[in-house]
């Protein structure tokens, strides 16, 4: 495996055009708020003033977790598999939210514990790739979830599946019983912070389950305490559809495509990775902060400001499907929005 390096995309002359692009359209300075920001960073990401979303790629990794058999969940593991199905059937939110944007969308079976049938794809209609790296990982409260090289072969599958999509944006997804417990464990092992702050209700569980949760989570810490750099950590308190996600994320990053980032579980991904190549961050989009009470601190920690706040909590990529119509707008009114000059109208006099 081979990580791809990054280079920073820094680029002054081209973001002095953008920016003066954006002052000069018919309307005043910085009243689009939000918009003027996502046109900005899509026209860096692009390297373009006119910035155009081509073939978007949603795409769901799922897997199942050792950890789940601790109770940190409030639903059982098997739904992990039968969200998968529900994804194909086209029933689940991302795929009614895929389906209503335009978004091809390819669910990837990373290290599902049930073995899901392949089966004839469809044009239009969702795909699935089988890239099973085991059948679940290990219990990390009593060891590492993953091998080395697990862990390896699921980024290196995650670079693969993305060579093979066309198209200059990608949206992240996932599905798995437990994975917002991995979530929490690389937060607080990367960032430094205690497992209570970076714990809450995942799937729905009361005080109670939160408190269990938290006690089965330092167990995992404490049985991985020597897993402090990246790769480490991911391997020993990670999940196989979040490894192939930071892989997912590389290659997007190294292709300059435009990462679009859902909730709690993928920016754990995106956490990895950018401890790997920093320079990942300048290529994504954060569509919006989770419910799920710990997400805040990690956009604290990669500064990241999202799109929208909703109190969301469902992941599967159903945030940033929701936040795809942002994306498309603010490249709209960079391309075809008139400046003051094109339209005659007179612009903003000095105070």
């Amino acid at each position: 495996m081979q990580i791809p390096l990054l280079p920073d995309l820094t680029h002054p002359a081209l973001t002095a055009r953008l920016q003066h692009l954006i002052d000069q359209k018919t309307k005043p300075l910085g009243s689009l708020g939000k918009l003027e920001s996502l046109a900005l960073r899509l026209g860096q990401i692009l390297g373009t003033e006119a910035p155009q979303l081509q073939a978007p790629q949603m795409l769901v990794c799922a897997g199942d977790h050792g950890l789940a058999a601790r109770g940190v969940s409030a639903f059982p593991s098997d739904v992990t598999w039968q969200m998968v199905e529900n994804f194909l059937a086209g029933g689940a939110a991302v795929s009614v939210l895929a389906r209503q944007h335009g978004l091809a969308l390819t669910v990837v079976d990373c290290g599902v514990a049930k073995g899901i049938a392949p089966r004839e794809t469809t044009p239009g209609q969702p795909r699935l790739l089988l890239r099973k790296v085991a059948a679940g990982t290990q219990d990390a409260s009593q060891g590492p979830a993953m091998s080395t090289a697990q862990c390896e072969t699921a980024i290196q599958n995650g670079i693969d599946v993305v060579r093979s999509l066309p198209g200059n944006a990608l949206l992240l997804g996932e599905m798995g019983i437990g994975n917002t417990s991995v979530a929490s464990l690389l937060l607080a092992r990367l960032c430094g912070l205690p497992i209570t702050e970076c714990t809450g209700a995942g799937t729905g569980l009361d005080a109670a389950g939160i408190a269990r949760k938290c006690a089965v989570l330092q167990q995992a810490l404490d049985a991985n305490a020597s897993a402090t750099k990246p790769l480490a950590a991911l391997a020993a308190l990670g999940g196989f559809e979040v490894a192939t996600l930071v892989g997912t994320v590389l290659q997007a990053a190294a292709e300059r495509r435009v990462i679009v980032v859902d909730g709690f579980i993928t920016s754990a991904a995106v956490l990895v990775a950018s401890r790997l190549q920093p320079w990942v961050l300048q290529r994504c989009v954060f569509a919006h902060r989770s419910g799920e009470r710990a997400h805040g601190l990690m956009l604290e920690q990669m500064q990241a400001e999202p799109l929208l706040d909703l109190g969301l909590r469902l992941g599967e990529g159903s945030g940033a499907a929701l936040a795809w119509p942002l994306l498309q707008s603010a490249c709209a009114i960079l391309r075809e929005m008139a400046s003051f000059e094109a339209a005659g109208v007179s612009g903003q006099s000095a105070a």
